[in-house]
């Protein structure tokens, strides 16, 4: 599985391309770690929950266990006509089969926010984790993420409850 998702023309003021979105492996380290440190001090600190700045440690976390069915890490990427293709977005998800559900950690570059990368991201994220037989995805936030509660409510999660006064716990029941 190299490419699950594609077609999809995004732009900001200075780049334009197509979205394609694709399963990490191990050659993806070091553009992971310009891509994690490229994302702003407030982007960093949502999708780690706190302040991390060893994005190199982080990269190789994300594509360490790409050969273990049950855990794989998406990537975004910006492909433009002159051949160039830059990391855009990534998600990571590992499947917990004690507590019988998927958890996920997500971010988008901070000049791609709010075009709908995260969702197509989300989407193929959901796809993967069903055709592995996952009936069930979960991510917990800040309460305070605001960007990260509206995005999950428009890909269909719901607060379940189990946050604490800091926290939001969100589930999905995954489509078979």
């Amino acid at each position: 599985m190299s490419q699950l998702f594609s077609d999809t023309v995004v732009g900001s003021n200075q780049t334009k391309g197509t979205v394609c979105i694709r399963a990490a492996n191990a050659c993806d380290v070091e553009s992971l770690s310009i891509y994690f440190t490229g994302l702003s001090a407030t982007s960093r600190n949502k999708r780690f929950m706190g302040a991390r700045a060893d994005v190199a440690l982080l990269a190789a976390e994300c594509v360490a266990k790409v050969s273990h069915p049950d855990h794989f890490t998406l990537l975004a990427e910006l492909r433009q006509e002159e051949g160039q293709s830059t990391i855009i977005g990534e998600t990571r998800y590992a499947y917990d089969a004690a507590a019988r559900y998927g958890d996920f950690a997500i971010s988008v570059a901070d000049v791609f926010q709010r075009k709908g990368v995260g969702l197509q991201m989300m989407n193929a994220m959901e796809r993967h984790a069903s055709d592995r037989g996952h009936e069930m995805i979960a991510a917990e936030t800040a309460r305070a993420n605001a960007e990260m509660r509206g995005l999950a409510k428009k890909a269909g999660f719901e607060d379940t409850g189990r946050g604490d006064w800091q926290s939001v716990h969100l589930a999905k029941r995954l489509a078979r």
